[in-house]
């Protein structure tokens, strides 16, 4: 039997295979590229140009892939798909001569007999198949044709910026030395990922947008990828979870260490290669166990955003080393409410209590309301491991079964919890007030309390309901002065958009059992009305120690005005539902933006308009400008009272202790640059969060496929609209090939689906019946089927047609990126989600 490269050559006649046989003779780079030359714009496959060159042997062949793997890096070749090329420009390449049928050596050609013009070409962009990663310009001319030199050089056309990948195929690089962001394909990246420092050599425009490539990767931020092992021949590969990281990660046997195949791992990339068509080398770090099982994934999640999995050991020993007893010398420095009614309210899962209620009545008739925050910074000092360690966290991160706290349990569960029938130390904002919420004076200071009850909400809300029970006159008495000082804020011009928070119900094994939104109530709302008083008054006294610039040093929590076009784009989208807003005047916009969250109440776009709204908002972020906080209608706004799960509450309570004993003005730059590093954790704390929600959520879908559901259309793609539950917020997808009755396109500027037959309009917040198709533990995602209750005979005559129609939807081949929703479903907002503008979630304000 033939070997197979014998198989391939072209048969020779009986005489000559009886002949000795001479030495192949070589394929040479002019050889393959003649070929190309000759035919301008025809395609030919590795198999074709083999048989064409008569290659007969291992190593011709080897020869050829490497001569086609070497022209298309130089640009003379453009790869479309699987082994197919063709000539990068046919009308500019044709002409030219191969080196070795010219006389002149010199002043047209590089050393090797390479065209210059072929090297370059007249466009310096290359022109391939977006599919497979490549710029494909309009018109084949840049705007700007900026001069080349040698790899590495820098130069007037070289820039540095930040990588922001936008999808699997590009990225963008963001630079101060460019106006526009720098549109860079994924094999021009050279490895770069998200947040990573990059010089680039720009290479023209495409759609008035400059393009370039990748010359140096400055700074990595992280070189260790989360995802699935797949092994095969002692070798393996790692598939990254992160669906916009473009490359996969080569594992030899022996960095390995033991990991199995399916497993999902954590992988240290240890080399880059300057080919990119090779991969990255790495070594296994962790294997997390059987991808899909509840803690593989959600040890996966942890591992993909950098969360710690444990406290190093000097940490946990300082801790464990603080003693319980507060020592009576300690006691006599601090004002002393233990006599004072005093309890806390959490939810019933909480062990870290860090903020607790004192109320009692003045000699005046008005009440004495204490917010009492844990002191944690008396245990917490400068230049312990302690404090390195909170500092590094920033924040305490909630995922779905689990917390990640910011402290170690031994203070932020005992020493600093503000535990029921225990002595604690707190640091407190005193307010006088009148049973009308009207604030008459505040007082700030270190304190020592006494809890007298742990209140769940659930509880709270009991004693507001039914006027019964302990400390139900206390508690309906708070929350009374909550409800007007909730009122005299939306009057002056907090908004009141929330996004609705998921929660789940776990079994022992962190299995999902049911989903449900959680509501705010009464017990909820006051809590908050009071956490919001003592952290605007603490920043708006700090601010007005200080009568000139500069003022003492601060952290703020500000929250800028939404941009313009951002809210245009909004209001356009609100009106396609019947809802107008009025953006004539600036002053009148929280009024109209609350308006339309009353209007949205009880219809089906209600939480589609709330989310959009919510991101449409500019983000909240930590700072030392008192730039003030749009969302909540304060001009001076800080975060002092959750220091147990957050850094910038330490730090705000060092600075208040500081001018409270008379000490001067704290630097700026330092401050400052905590803020952006607690700013950049709370962000990434965030997407940890709503991944492990989206797993849970289709890890509950999982066990109900087959079952229908009543959902709302919140998201329009060109392949598909997103579903969500009503019921529990679980989303999915419905490809445009599964919409029964019609072939659907989008219609993007009207965020809406039309038929092409009956014209039948879906648009964003219809409600629709679907069945649960499918659910991807491992993509995190979930397909949805719409409920069709047509005759089966038409069914199936619509699924004949479908399987007839040339090429079909290409919803069909092509799901589309995740989490990318053209047409409204990431909102008129663009990119990035809005801050929370005071309401939601506890740990957020």
């Amino acid at each position: 039997m033939k070997k197979k490269e014998e198989s391939e050559a072209p048969r020779a006649s009986a005489k000559a295979s009886r002949a000795p046989k001479a030495a192949p003779a070589p394929v040479t780079k002019s050889l393959v590229y003649r070929i190309f030359a000759d035919n301008p714009g025809k395609v030919f496959s590795y198999r074709q140009l083999s048989r064409r060159l008569g290659v007969t042997t291992k190593e011709q062949r080897e020869d050829v892939f490497i001569h086609l793997k070497t022209l298309r890096n130089s640009g003379q070749l453009t790869h479309l798909q699987n082994d197919d090329y063709r000539l990068s420009d046919p009308e500019a390449q044709k002409v030219q001569p191969l080196a070795s049928e010219r006389q002149d050596h010199g002043k047209n050609f590089v050393k090797g007999g390479r065209p210059v013009e072929a090297e370059f070409g007249n466009d310096p962009i290359v022109r391939r198949r977006r599919t497979q990663g490549f710029d494909e310009p309009g018109d084949g001319q840049p705007t700007a044709k900026p001069q080349y030199r040698e790899r590495g050089q820098e130069g007037p056309d070289t820039i540095t910026g930040t990588v922001a990948l936008a999808t699997s195929q590009y990225a963008f690089v963001i630079s101060e030395e460019s106006e526009t962001d720098v549109r860079v394909f994924t094999d021009r990246l050279k490895f770069a990922m998200q947040g990573d420092t990059v010089r680039i050599r720009l290479r023209g425009q495409r759609d008035g947008r400059p393009v370039g490539d990748v010359v140096e990767v400055v700074n990595r931020v992280k070189t260790e990828i989360v995802g699935q092992l797949k092994v095969q021949g002692g070798f393996g590969f790692v598939s990254p979870d992160h669906r916009k990281l473009y490359f996969d990660v080569f594992v030899p046997f022996e960095a390995l260490h033991g990991a199995n195949d399916g497993e999902k791992v954590l992988v240290n990339i240890t080399e880059w290669p300057e080919d990119s068509t090779r991969h990255p080398v790495g070594e296994i770090v962790r294997s997390f166990g059987p991808a899909g099982q509840n803690e593989a994934e959600i040890n996966a999640i942890m591992a993909e955003f950098g969360l710690p999995f444990e406290f190093p050991a000097d940490v946990e020993e300082e801790s464990e080393a603080i003693p319980d007893q507060i020592p009576q010398e300690e006691i006599a420095k601090r004002r002393d409410f233990r006599p004072i009614t005093t309890f806390t309210i959490d939810p019933a899962d909480a062990k870290d209590f860090d903020d607790a209620l004192s109320v009692q009545k003045l000699e005046n008739g008005h009440w004495e309301v204490g917010v009492h925050i844990a002191d944690v910074t008396h245990y917490v000092t400068p230049g312990t491991m302690l404090e390195k360690e909170a500092k590094h966290r920033a924040t305490s991160v909630y995922l779905v079964d689990r917390v990640i706290p910011m402290l170690p349990e031994r203070l932020s569960n005992g020493v600093c919890s503000l535990r029921p029938h225990e002595d604690k130390l707190t640091f407190s904002a005193v307010f006088e007030l009148d049973e009308k919420g009207k604030l008459y004076d505040s007082w700030f200071g270190k304190t020592i309390i006494h809890s007298d009850r742990r209140f769940s909400y659930e509880e709270a809300q009991e004693r507001i309901e039914s006027k019964e029970g302990d400390y139900a006159e206390e508690i309906n008495l708070l929350n009374d002065m909550a409800k007007k000082i909730c009122a005299e804020r939306f009057r002056k011009g907090a908004i009141s958009f929330e996004t609705q928070e998921v929660k789940f119900r776990l079994d022992e094994n962190g299995k999902p059992l049911g989903v449900y939104v959680k509501e705010r109530k009464d017990a909820h709302k006051m809590i908050e009305e009071f956490m919001l008083m003592a952290n605007r008054k603490v920043a708006e006294f700090v601010y007005k120690l200080k009568k000139t610039k500069p003022r003492f040093t601060m952290v703020y929590r500000v929250h800028d005005a939404p941009d313009a076009d951002r809210l245009q784009n909004f209001a356009l989208f609100a009106q396609k539902f019947g809802h107008t807003l009025d953006l004539t005047n600036p002053k009148k916009l929280s009024t109209e933006l609350n308006d339309l969250s009353t209007e949205v109440i009880g219809r089906p776009e209600q939480n589609v308009i709330q989310t959009l709204a919510v991101r449409t908002m500019s983000k909240a972020k930590y700072t030392t400008e008192p730039m003030g906080h749009f969302g909540l209608a304060f001009e001076h706004y800080s975060h002092f009272t959750s220091p147990i799960r957050r850094y910038p509450d330490m730090m705000a309570h060092r600075l208040l202790e500081h001018y409270l004993q008379g000490g001067k003005n704290v630097k700026v730059e330092p401050v400052e640059e905590e803020c952006k590093h607690s700013s950049e954790r709370e962000k990434l704390a965030a997407n940890a969060e709503r991944a492990s929600i989206k797993y849970k959520q289709v890890e509950f879908m999982a066990d109900v496929i087959g079952e229908q559901f009543k959902g709302v259309v919140s998201g329009l793609t060109e392949w598909g609209l997103y579903v969500e539950i009503e019921e529990n917020k679980c989303e999915g997808m419905i490809r445009l090939s599964d919409l029964p009755g019609d072939f659907y396109e989008l219609d993007k500027d009207n965020y809406r689906l039309i038929g092409q037959r009956n014209k039948k309009i879906i648009q964003f917040g219809d409600e629709i019946q679907v069945v649960v198709k499918a659910a991807n533990l491992l993509d995190r995602t979930i397909d949805f089927e719409v409920v069709d209750n047509r005759p089966d005979y038409e069914k199936s005559r619509e699924k004949e047609e479908r399987r007839n129609s040339r090429g079909g939807d290409r919803s069909d081949r092509n799901r589309g990126p995740r989490n990318e929703k053209p047409g409204g479903g990431r909102g008129p907002g663009g990119k990035g989600g809005g801050g929370r503008s005071g309401g939601g979630d506890k740990r957020r304000r």
